[in-house]
C-alpha cells in the first residue's frame, strides 16, 4: 500500500518535511486534498513543520476548502502561537495576555 501524502509522523525535521512536500505536491495539483490531517503522531517538529502545514491550507483555501489539522503536539502548538499563525491554521490562539496572566495570579478567569 502507498504512503499517504499528507501523513505525518515522527521526527520531522528538514529533510523529512522536503519529503513530505514531495509527496503531497501531485495531490495538491490535481485538488486531492484531505479533509482532516492527524498529527498526533509527530514527536518531533520545528519551523519547517509548519511552513509545510501553512502551505497545505493555503492550497486548500485556494480551493475553496479548508484542512483541519488535530492532535497537534505541544511544541507545535507553541511555535504556531509565536508565529500568530495558530488561527491560519485553524486553532485557537491561546489566552497568554496580561488579563489572563493576571487571572491565573488571583485564581480568577476574566
Amino acid at each position: 500500500m502507498p504512503e499517504q501524502p499528507f501523513a505525518l509522523s515522527g521526527q520531522l525535521d528538514n529533510p523529512a518535511v522536503a519529503t513530505a512536500w514531495r509527496r503531497s505536491r501531485r495531490a495538491l495539483a490535481s485538488g486531492k486534498l484531505p479533509a482532516s490531517i492527524d498529527l498526533g503522531q509527530i514527536t518531533q517538529s520545528d519551523s519547517a513543520t509548519l511552513a509545510l502545514l501553512l502551505e497545505w491550507q493555503a492550497h486548500a483555501r485556494a480551493r475553496g476548502k479548508q484542512l483541519e489539522f488535530t492532535n497537534p503536539p505541544e511544541s507545535l502548538l507553541v511555535l504556531a502561537g509565536l508565529s500568530n499563525v495558530q488561527t491560519l491554521l485553524g486553532w485557537e490562539p491561546a489566552d497568554t495576555g496580561p488579563d489572563s496572566v493576571q487571572a491565573a495570579t488571583n485564581g480568577t478567569k476574566s
